[in-house]
């Protein structure tokens, strides 16, 4: 190969002028090192594909000089260096606002049973419109299935229905303790909850009582066909003034609405805590209640909270996490 190199510079010599020859000496040149500095087959380090990118760019006559490579070879490397060099130039820049996918992991670090729509929801709150598969995508882990579709059976009647219902929560000392809660079905909106060991009709009638004082009581009561509701119950229930609406026997997707917050409960609370006794599972509930009313997103209120936050811009000033139900969950808003 070098004894080649050789006989084609001589021939060139005699027919073209001094400077193309002095020209073309500098690229034979190169091209011998290359061959003398390798065992087999040439090795072109980085230093070499930059010289006959650059060459090719400024000699017109370079192809009639290249040996060691195809001519094909150098534009590769040209293109290659072309996307090298806008790669570089569309570079994520480290300066201004942090990018929105190191939020979107913070919050679904932070809060372990948020799904994508809640993370979204709270970014749009914040602020941030993202889709929904931005989010998927960056959480690094799989979202939750969407809630039930179920709707209620007098729409146009809604802003007048409450819902109640109980459901059990074992203790550290394995005893049953009951909760009870009272849900709005307009704004989802979770009047109360409270502890007891041993439920009856009279304590469950009085719940609804201290509640509901004087003229705010609904015109709609919905339930289940419980036990608990016996006699007092319903006489006091009759003297509010309010219509109980009792679902079908073993069908409590008739009243899906308590049934879902009961659940919301369970996963986003109590799944989380081992209860130790009443007056703590008091304490987790109303905690949990402020969380549900002030903070949580619905998307059947626009995907917002029952008592409506309002929309911080970033001009509001940077974002601070508050922690909520023990540090179960985290509000997260802008503090100037």
């Amino acid at each position: 190969m070098i004894l080649v190199l050789g006989v084609w510079a001589f021939v060139r010599a005699l027919l073209v002028n001094s400077a193309a020859v002095s020209q073309e000496n500098v690229v034979l040149r190169h091209q011998l090192a290359l061959l003398q500095g390798s065992v087999g087959r040439p090795r072109l380090r980085r230093r070499d594909r930059i010289f006959w990118v650059g060459l090719s760019r400024l000699w017109a006559g370079w192809r009639s000089s290249l040996v060691i490579v195809q001519p094909a070879t150098v534009l590769a490397w040209h293109r290659q260096g072309f996307q090298l060099y806008w790669r570089w130039k569309s570079r994520a820049r480290s300066a201004g606002r942090p990018p929105i996918r190191t939020l979107i992991r913070r919050m679904a670090g932070e809060n372990p049973t948020w799904g994508r729509r809640r993370i979204r929801n709270e970014l749009r709150l914040l602020g941030h419109e993202v889709a929904g598969l931005t989010v998927a995508k960056y959480m690094r882990r799989p979202s939750p299935r969407p809630s039930s579709t179920w709707r209620t059976f007098l729409e146009a009647h809604i802003g007048d229905i409450v819902a109640i219902d109980f459901f059990v929560v074992p203790t550290l000392t394995f005893r049953l303790l009951f909760g009870f809660l009272i849900l709005r079905h307009d704004r989802r909106e979770l009047v109360h909850v409270n502890v007891t060991d041993h439920p009856t009709a009279a304590w469950t009638a009085q719940q609804l009582v201290e509640n509901f004082p004087e003229e705010t009581a609904p015109k709609y009561l919905l339930r289940d066909r419980d036990a608990i509701y016996g006699d007092v119950f319903v006489r006091r229930v009759k003297g509010m003034g309010i219509r109980e609406v009792l679902i079908a026997p073993r069908a409590p997707w008739q009243n899906p609405f308590a049934e879902r917050v009961i659940g919301s409960i369970r996963r986003e609370c109590l799944d989380h805590i081992i209860v130790v006794n009443e007056r703590h599972l008091r304490r987790l509930l109303r905690s949990y209640l402020a969380y549900y009313n002030a903070t949580r997103p619905h998307q059947a209120l626009h995907n917002n909270s029952p008592h409506p936050r309002d929309v911080q811009p970033p001009a509001c000033g940077r974002i601070v996490a508050i922690p909520q139900v023990g540090g179960l969950h985290r509000r997260y808003q802008r503090a100037a």
